[in-house]
């Protein structure tokens, strides 16, 4: 059996179950479940918070601001704001940010955002604990980009303390570049970076990611979860357990799901082909949310469940990961329309963003 044509059968076996239960509806939802609305924003893209101010969260909105919610009220000075640098629309725009694991003792953050060319930077702010100090700035990275799509933009510390970021393949239709399975450019591609030694020698992670919308952490366990959007037809979600180690092939644009999109494009010798978990059909939504495991208070029978969605149906749905393999998917008894983004707070409470209505909705049974 050649190389690809066992990697189409292991993608297969590992979501065939998934696939069915998908069909038929999957685990029924839990009624127990509902959204609880917290605030309305402007356009929000991600939400996040930091250990050493348990009573904050932290709003991303796309045109280029960071806002502050205190128990449901939005502080009238925002934290972070920059939309003279950022073209916000579409898929541009301040995408994401991440907290320095040391917040408390040095105050730095770190922003992914498309500026006034269209290109990716990532930088890096200091606050003075209300608002960023904007002549702190230093750029911790610069891609140049082509279109104005597919620019990922999530950031995340890991478990090891580096800072990961994701970037799509650059834009267009079928990875025209074929930056998929290229490790010339940084397209496609999940990278870290140690902030406290290297400065901003990036370290490749992954590749073969078509646009790696949220990807995230799980706060008890270390695995890494990816929801990569799919171009026509299929949707998937992309894991890593914790300590793996290599470079991972996550398949594009030779695969799309568990399906091959471009026969003529060999999957790379370099790295681990590593097939999706899960994956859903056009018939179901048109653009994966990646989002969390849930690891917060309140909902003990939930803890270790993943939750994702999508975009365009305001699907959410729910699944847990047991010996590598995705188990117990279900959908959800809500919907989000355009559900933009997942995002935690200190106690692993978990939040959903509608970048169409501005609302911030949080899990609660």
């Amino acid at each position: 059996m050649s190389r690809q044509a066992a990697a189409r059968l292991a993608a297969a076996t590992a979501v065939l179950a998934l696939a069915g239960a998908a069909a038929s509806g999957g685990t029924a939802s839990s009624k127990a479940l509902r959204l609880v609305p917290v605030t309305k924003v402007n356009a929000p893209v991600y939400l996040t918070a930091t250990s050493s101010e348990p009573g904050r969260l932290y709003v991303v909105e796309q045109a280029g601001r960071i806002v502050v919610v205190e128990h449901g009220v939005v502080r009238p000075r925002p934290f972070l704001d920059i939309r003279p640098l950022v073209t916000s629309g579409g898929e541009q725009g301040l995408l994401s940010m991440a907290f320095d694991p040391h917040y408390a003792q040095n105050h730095l953050f770190y922003v992914d955002y498309t500026d006034r060319d269209g290109d990716t930077r990532v930088v890096r702010y200091r606050s003075n604990g209300v608002a960023a100090n904007l002549t702190s700035r230093k750029q911790l990275l610069y891609v140049k980009d082509f279109a104005t799509n597919h620019n990922g933009g999530q950031l995340q510390f890991g478990p090891d303390g580096l800072l990961y970021w994701g970037n799509g393949d650059g834009g267009g239709g079928g990875d025209p570049m074929g930056n998929g399975q290229s490790l010339a450019r940084p397209f496609a591609k999940i990278e870290r970076l140690d902030v406290a030694h290297s400065g901003t020698s990036w370290k490749l992670v992954a590749f073969g990611l078509r646009n790696p919308w949220r990807f995230s952490f799980d706060r008890k366990t270390g695995d890494l979860y990816i929801g990569d959007v799919g171009q026509n037809a299929w949707e998937e979600l992309d894991y890593l357990p914790h300590g793996f180690s290599g470079l991972a092939n996550f398949g594009w644009n030779h695969f799309e799901g568990t399906h091959v999109f471009q026969a003529s494009t060999p999957l790379l010798q370099t790295g681990s082909y590593v097939p999706p978990v899960a994956e859903y059909s056009h018939a179901e939504g048109c653009s994966v949310t990646g989002g969390y495991v849930f690891r917060g208070p309140g909902i003990p029978a939930e803890a270790g469940r993943y939750f994702y969605g999508d975009y365009c149906s305001g699907t959410v749905w729910s699944l847990r990961i047991a010996g590598g393999k995705a188990t117990a998917e279900r959908r959800e008894p809500f919907e989000v329309d355009g559900l933009s983004s997942f995002g935690e707070d200190v106690a692993g409470n978990l939040y959903l963003l509608s970048v169409t209505s501005g609302d911030v909705y949080r899990l609660a049974g």
